[in-house]
């Protein structure tokens, strides 16, 4: 390991993250009686101009009143490069910062972006004397915050977690595509022809790489990263799709932008038994070579060794955090 440890962010379950319009408080009581480990109220792109300043007292009342349980909170906000941003900083923080844990900042593109919002939050915590400090979650989501994602990672002792936002960094990468996550048939590979003169055509993940950019990024300096929205809810098959392969590159967590989505990303996002159950074998296994004086041995026929280990050591630590 390198000599430089990474910090890492508060251990918060984040396997599925429920949008909710502030708009729309007809939806708040069931969002809190969802399952979704973190639910965002959300003042940005699901909030009509006209209705942002309503969707604002919206939130704050919610905060304040409603019983969310044991979820994490998260509001996100306007963008920087809106004149709605600070009020939505300056109010909610003010009025319901006791029961906020996060704020999520929506197209992060530089470090600087994310030293602004830490400054106006922090004046506000010291000002209200709040003792508890709220945590930043950043949609990655425009070609400038991918091409700054290392650096937007590391601005902050409050960062916690990395999102992928598909639908806008699409439009600004200029990709062909109008769907909202998924996949698209023109990013295939096509065979060379077979001996009945057929091809077969193979389609890829248009956003591999920037996915696993995203997480890289996110690991590097001990946050979690968390894949974005899939647009149609009426496909369950393809949400469960894209969140096995998020969750396959180390996301450990995807958004819900319809209640029906929240259980699929809490079964994906969540190891299965047969996984916690060979963990526990191989820390057994392991303890057996060290008491032996060996740093690697065979399970199943397979090598294990000190690596091993620490694959073994995030699952189970996973399931104790869930069944927690």
């Amino acid at each position: 390991m390198s000599f430089h440890v990474i910090e890492q962010a508060p251990a918060r379950l984040n396997r599925s993250e429920l949008a909710v319009p502030g708009s729309q408080p007809q939806l708040f009581e069931k969002a809190a009686q969802s399952d979704a480990d973190v639910v965002f109220l959300d003042l940005e792109d699901a909030v009509a101009p006209d209705d942002k300043a309503q969707a604002r007292k919206n939130i704050i009342k919610a905060l304040n009143e409603m019983d969310w349980g044991k979820k994490t909170m998260s509001v996100r906000i306007n963008g920087l490069d809106t004149h709605y941003m600070y009020r939505d900083v300056v109010d909610v923080v003010e009025q319901s910062g006791g029961r906020l844990d996060l704020i999520m900042i929506p197209k992060v593109g530089t470090a600087a972006d994310v030293y602004a919002i830490d400054m106006l939050v922090t004046q506000i915590e010291d000002a209200m004397g709040y003792k508890k400090r709220i945590g930043f979650e950043h949609i990655i989501e425009t070609a400038l915050g991918m091409q700054n994602v290392t650096e937007i990672a590391g601005a902050s002792k409050r960062n916690e977690s990395l999102h992928f936002g598909v639908a806008d960094y699409a439009a600004s990468t200029r990709a062909r595509t109008t769907n909202i996550g998924g996949v698209n048939p023109d990013y295939s590979v096509l065979t060379d022809p077979l001996e009945d003169g057929s091809r077969a055509v193979h389609w890829g993940d248009m956003w591999h790489y920037a996915l696993a950019r995203m997480v890289v990024a996110a690991r590097a300096n001990g946050l979690r990263p968390v894949d974005g929205p899939f647009g149609d809810f009426s496909d369950p098959d393809g949400y469960r799709a894209a969140a096995k392969r998020a969750a396959v590159l180390g996301c450990e967590g995807k958004w819900a932008i319809h209640p029906s989505q929240v259980g699929l990303a809490n079964e994906v996002m969540s190891p299965s038994e047969a996984e916690v159950k060979r963990a526990n074998r191989i820390l057994e296994a392991m303890a057996e070579a060290a008491a032996a004086g060996k740093g690697a041995v065979s399970l199943d026929g397979r090598l294990i060794d000190y690596a091993s280990i620490r694959q073994a050591e995030v699952l189970v630590q996973k399931a104790k955090q869930i069944a927690g």
